[in-house]
């Protein structure tokens, strides 16, 4: 079983600030039929990591011969020859148009030979399900990918065995993917892509990767350049099933040389390995079970542990961000104090953009609060294309919603229902239900003053 965590972790869109009270009159006019038509991405950017292939081949190493527990991979598996895909159960009307996508991508960035099939057995088989038949089976995962079954039903007979046990497994012929079909249809895509790249290659997460879905820190969701890259050198007809850790270590650079040349002139960076107890840490801050002061204490280990190994990338930057979101709702100034610490350490450090875009929303939402409209849109203003073209529609909704809040605060009404009216397509796609997108509505519009 290899599973995406529902965390409350990554940069969760639901809580810039309390929520309670505001006046959304003006926004709550229609009926819900009449909101805009959901809208979808078409396309996006995802360019390919200029970094040296020395860490390029440290990170494919860590990534393909540990699980996220730490236990180590005897081998090297994957799928021989063409790959093949279903999908089965009652699936959301969003999935055929992201999964089409998704394929496309593969095919053409990481050359992958994988197609999807109408009938007959698959190699990999997309269940969709309802959320709480998975949470049934993995209380704490939002979706899983697991090996030699094909339905939820196998799955369920078989995960206490050696046959689902990924540390067994010698080859790739057989996985089947759960998915969540009563979820907003972003969170629907998210499990798509994080759980059919470890159905096909690395089964590991490093929270040192700023530009990865191969990391727990969910800030990424679609496959990026660097994750087309690891998959296409997992596919590179030099590698094979059966492979030692010492073998692919040595035939990664003539593959790393091929596919990536560039990272031949690039400067290596040798970035440290993360420690389990800051993970832990983390998880603690930002999981779903803790108590307030159990987060407190999470996210001042995260700090302490960040600072202690001289840290001065994304991770730091993250620890500081947990503490803000520790303390956003008690303690809302220093919340921001952490917020600004942690736009200060991503934006010091290369592919985060995205992650800084989720800074912005924080510290947009506390600007709004405070009555400052112009500075609020400034903090905003680098960030909307970086969610679009990172093709995160919850977070480009929320962006835009806070503009809109910004213009109303500098008597600017015209423009600012207009950029109300264009991010509700793309919080449908975000946040899904009709209520879900009307409280996002009521959240952001309760932060202006304006609104009582």
């Amino acid at each position: 079983m290899k599973s995406r965590i529902a965390l409350v972790l990554a940069m969760a869109l639901n809580a810039c600030t309390p929520t309670t009270g505001g006046d959304v009159s003006r926004l709550m006019t229609v009926s819900d039929s009449s909101l805009p038509p959901i809208k979808m991405f078409s396309s996006g950017q995802h360019t390919s990591p200029i970094r040296a292939n020395n860490d390029l081949a440290l990170d494919f190493i860590e990534l393909s011969f540990k699980l996220e527990s730490g236990r180590d991979l005897p081998v090297f598996t994957r799928f021989e020859g063409p790959i093949t895909v279903a999908v089965m159960g009652s699936r959301p009307a969003s999935l055929q148009h992201d999964l089409t996508r998704l394929l496309g991508r593969l095919r053409s960035e990481a050359r992958i030979n994988i197609a999807q099939v109408s009938s007959g057995p698959a190699n990999i088989t997309i269940n969709a399900v309802p959320r709480a038949a998975i949470r049934q089976v993995l209380p704490q995962a939002a979706c899983f990918v697991a090996p030699n079954v094909s339905t939820m039903d196998e799955y369920r007979k078989a995960r206490k065995s050696k046959r689902t046990n990924w540390s067994a497994l010698r080859k790739r012929e057989r996985l089947a993917i759960f998915l969540p079909n009563d979820v907003s249809p972003q969170e629907v895509r998210d499990c798509l892509h994080e759980e059919l790249a470890q159905s096909l290659g690395p089964l590991n997460d490093l929270y040192r990767l700023p530009d990865s879905v191969f990391n727990d820190d969910n800030v990424h969701t679609v496959l990026t350049g660097f994750d087309m890259l690891m998959l296409r050198a997992y596919y590179s007809p030099k590698l094979h099933n059966g492979m030692t850790r010492g073998q692919v270590a040595a035939t990664l650079p003539h593959i790393l040389r091929e596919i990536n040349p560039r990272g031949e002139r690039a400067g290596a960076r040798f970035a440290t390995r993360t420690p389990l107890k800051w993970k832990r840490a983390v998880e603690t801050a930002l999981g779903p079970s803790a108590s307030n002061g159990q987060r407190k204490a999470g996210a001042a280990e995260a700090l302490r542990i960040a600072t202690a190994m001289g840290w001065q990338d994304q991770r730091r930057a993250f620890a500081h961000y947990a503490m803000g979101r520790v303390l956003q709702r008690s303690e809302p100034d220093r919340a921001q104090q952490h917020y600004t610490q942690a736009k200060r350490y991503y934006s010091a450090t290369p592919g985060t953009r995205l992650h800084q875009a989720y800074v912005a929303t924080q510290l947009a939402a506390f600007a709004i609060s405070q009555g400052t409209g112009s500075k609020a849109l400034q903090i905003i203003a680098p960030h909307v294309e970086t969610a679009r073209n990172n093709e995160n529609a919850a977070l480009l909704s929320t962006l835009l919603l806070l503009r809109a809040e910004a213009l109303d605060l500098e008597n600017r009404p015209s423009e600012a229902k207009a950029v109300r009216l264009d991010s509700l397509g793309w919080a449908r796609y975000g946040f899904g239900s009709d209520w879900a997108v009307r409280a996002k509505l009521r959240e952001i519009s309760s932060l202006n003053p304006l609104n009582g």
